[in-house]
């Protein structure tokens, strides 16, 4: 199962995108139509309401009047949080319930219109924004809605940000464009991410990427955010800390399109145990380092205990983002090496183009290499020598600066 969040601004056309995913087969859980659903007459929800606010907010034929309820319930912090502790655990209930019920191998759309208000992206696959500028927004309000201007402009005020959605946005759906333009995008969406996205799930699927460098990326970082949070939720207290680490997550490095992630852990029982948690939100296991294998490129011959090079590594099954999660023991020097040959990139800016000199020879020698693994291979073989040396180097800035992990 494929679970995408999709939100956006009051007049951005959301329900547009979410009628276009439906029509493709999408199963559609919409947090306003739930929230109407359980204050509908005769409902618990309707009772605690009526409690809570008085009979006064209801209408003759005993439906909920929500202007007068809205007049009660947001006249006060107070009275605010006391309709979302009725309202909140039913939505929450009842959308459980059906995700839970959608089919195992569906793409479960939940349309959230405070999505990023409510910092809900980590529980989702992915998050889809669909944008349109407010000025615009407020035009399609006022002659498409007869919405005052005055109202559609507070509203569109009172919601998140276009940076704060743009921050929490994986996939960045601009509907700026005339009438039904967005809808060929939303199909190219659905069947060259969102179809293969789920099916790798199930399948156990990673991306494969190529031994080619790309310009540096400046979203890299908040990319990396996302999944980071994503998988903290899942990890738990089983993680110690997650951190992006790896060339992408030194800026202005060019690098391969690939995210890599760090999950520390107590043991590699502790990484076991996550396996298949990981799986189920998109990062299928791909390999085990044994103890006896230690890790090419990290300085090995420093180090007389080879136990200690232990690993588990987790791929990306979305072919819309790349990513490697390494788990790595807390202490055990791969897992500070990591951290350390990062922020030493980070802080050295010669250092750093030296590395990426080294990157561009290990290109062009994997680029004479016909199969692709064997491709990945040659691109990790030319840069492990030079990684002997700067696993000394590294050590050696952290010791002067007094670094600490």
């Amino acid at each position: 199962m494929l679970r995408l969040g999709l939100t956006g601004g009051i007049g951005a056309g959301k329900s547009t995108v979410s009628k276009i995913l439906s029509e493709l087969g999408g199963v559609i859980v919409d947090a306003d139509v739930i929230a109407r659903e359980v204050v509908e007459p005769g409902t618990p929800g309707l009772a605690k309401l009526v409690e809570a606010f008085g009979d006064d907010i209801l209408l003759p034929d005993g439906a909920l009047d929500r202007p007068a309820l809205a007049s009660k319930a947001f006249a006060t912090d107070e009275t605010r949080a006391t309709l979302n502790s009725i309202v909140h655990p039913l939505v929450g209930a009842r959308t459980a319930e059906l995700v839970d019920g959608a089919p195992q191998d569906a793409i479960v759309v939940q349309d959230i219109p405070l999505l990023v208000e409510g910092k809900m992206g980590a529980l989702f696959q992915l998050v889809a924004v669909v944008y349109v500028d407010a000025e615009e927004r407020v035009h399609r309000l006022v002659h498409q809605r007869n919405m005052p201007e005055d109202d559609a402009r507070a509203r569109i005020a009172a919601q998140a940000s276009d940076d704060d959605r743009r921050a929490a946005a994986d996939i960045w759906i601009d509907n700026s464009g005339a009438m039904g333009a967005i809808e060929a995008n939303v199909r190219a969406l659905w069947s060259d991410r969102l179809v293969p996205f789920e099916k790798n799930i199930r399948d156990g699927v990673t991306v494969a990427t190529p031994p080619v460098l790309v310009d540096a990326d400046p979203t890299w970082g908040a990319q990396a955010e996302r999944l980071v949070a994503r998988l903290a939720l899942v990890c738990g207290s089983a993680a110690a800390r997650i951190d992006h680490i790896g060339s992408t997550a030194v800026p202005g490095l060019d690098a391969r399109d690939v995210l890599d992630i760090q999950i520390t852990v107590a043991t590699l029982d502790d990484a076991d145990s996550l396996a298949e948690s990981l799986r189920r939100i998109g990062f299928p296991r791909i390999e085990a380092i044994t103890f006896d294998d230690p890790e090419p490129g990290y300085g090995i011959g420093g180090e007389a205990d080879p136990a200690v090079w232990g690993k588990r590594i987790h791929g990306s099954a979305d072919p819309g983002r790349p990513a490697t999660v390494h788990i790595r023991v807390d202490g055990w020097p791969a897992q500070q090496f990591a951290l350390v040959f990062r922020d030493w990139l980070r802080a050295d800016a010669d250092a750093a183009a030296e590395y990426g000199a080294v990157k561009r020879t290990a290109q062009a020698a994997a680029a004479e290499v016909d199969d692709p693994a064997d491709a990945v291979d040659k691109y990790e073989s030319v840069k492990a020598p030079w990684f002997d040396g700067a696993y000394t180097r590294a050590w050696t800035w952290a010791e002067e600066t007094g670094w600490k992990a």
